[in-house]
């Protein structure tokens, strides 16, 4: 059991006022886990429902007051795993809360149609909380007696779903994320009736796999893949809102040779973005190590963000003559710089256009052994 950063701030939601506590996050994160130990240690009251189980969704589709009456409990919170999968969830629970004044959790593995669903009609209803894979925060005392070597080995390979980590064989770890890569997401894109060609869309995802850190054409993977780019810029959304991918923009303000009309796409997991590849290789026998550890530390600071609820914006910064930093994070007015090396033989030092363009800026050179400085300080605030 891992200590969940969202733990204790989720728990307050939805033990507060009457109000809908949406909770967002791939399968697989821990979602079900981590409200089932939320129940146990504030000794909650609940009554659960399923999205996925027919009954359900009959209950739930139906926003009909007498109906759900009989059949919500009104002393308990109530809790609602996949309702994305719940037609006319969104109506349903505006009368819930208007009329039986009850806290209600929400969770979904996609975000999108959970929030089509919901949003318009609870407008002011909801407080929203995300669940991503294991952020190293929460894993670090794991592997406190361990080599960093190791660590990153194990992380860089196999990815940081909770089930990965406590997983004790390699083998053990590679049939899972296979597993998941084969049922759980592929069933889900094909849940999707607008996805009419799911196997382009992971084609589209092996590509993406194998550019990570590369800034990517649209028109290319159009080309690569035979559909137009209208096609690829779906399914790419799809794959950012059922929290695979995300998209870092080019970062622009001051210099006109800064290319800022450019996307590089990252993975959420690494390990899964192994599965997408089949490769789980030692990283000495590897080619793409710094680009793994880039992708990796880029999707921690994504995840400290969002879980620490201070707003920030993401970047990658380049000019046309290849200089370039891999990651800009602006927030609160300030700017840190984070270029990444696989490496702890040579120190990164900052582009002088940047520094020269942005005196402001703080530059800071990320690696294999000085990551966590940056990693934890976030959560232990929160």
């Amino acid at each position: 059991m891992f200590k969940r950063v969202i733990s204790a701030n989720l728990a307050k939601s939805i033990t507060g006022e009457s109000r809908v506590t949406i909770l967002y996050g791939p399968r697989q994160a821990g979602k079900t886990t981590l409200i089932s130990q939320i129940i146990k240690d504030s000794n909650l009251s609940v009554q659960q429902f399923v999205g996925d189980d027919l009954y359900t969704q009959k209950i739930f589709s139906r926003p009909e007051l007498e109906s759900l009456k009989r059949e919500i409990d009104t002393d308990k919170i109530l809790i609602i795993d996949e309702a994305q999968r719940i037609e006319n969830i969104g109506l349903t629970l505006k009368l819930i809360i208007d009329q039986l004044h009850i806290p209600v959790l929400v969770s979904g593995s996609a975000s999108f149609d959970l929030a089509n669903k919901i949003n318009e009609p609870l407008t002011g209803r909801t407080k929203t909380f995300y669940l991503y894979p294991l952020s190293w925060g929460e894993v670090a005392e794991k592997y406190r007696r361990v080599s960093s070597d190791i660590v990153i080995s194990e992380i860089l390979r196999f990815g940081m779903y909770p089930k990965v980590v406590t997983l004790p064989q390699e083998n053990d770890k590679q049939e899972y994320l296979n597993e998941y890569l084969n049922n759980y997401l592929y069933k889900d894109i094909l849940s999707f009736g607008e996805i009419r060609k799911p196997g382009k869309v992971m084609d589209l995802l092996s590509l993406l796999a194998l550019q990570i850190g590369q800034e990517v054409s649209i028109a290319e993977l159009s080309q690569n893949l035979s559909i137009n780019q209208k096609s690829v810029l779906n399914y790419l959304d799809l794959l950012e809102k059922m929290f695979v991918i995300f998209n870092l923009r080019g970062f622009s303000r001051n210099l006109r040779k800064e290319i800022s009309k450019t996307s590089k796409y990252y993975f959420y997991d690494i390990g899964l973005r192994n599965a997408v590849i089949k490769n789980f290789n030692q990283l000495n026998l590897r080619t793409d190590s710094g680009a793994l550890f880039e992708n990796w530390f880029i999707a921690e600071k994504i995840k400290l963000a969002e879980y620490a609820k201070k707003p920030a914006n993401f970047y990658f910064w380049r000019t046309y003559d290849q200089k370039e930093i891999d990651l800009i994070e602006e927030s609160n007015g300030r700017l840190l710089a984070y270029e990444c090396k696989f490496s702890t033989s040579k120190q990164p030092v900052a582009p002088k256009d940047f520094m020269s363009a942005y005196s402001n800026a703080e530059f800071i050179g990320i690696n294999t052994e000085n990551f966590a400085q940056c990693l934890i300080i976030d959560q232990e605030k929160n």
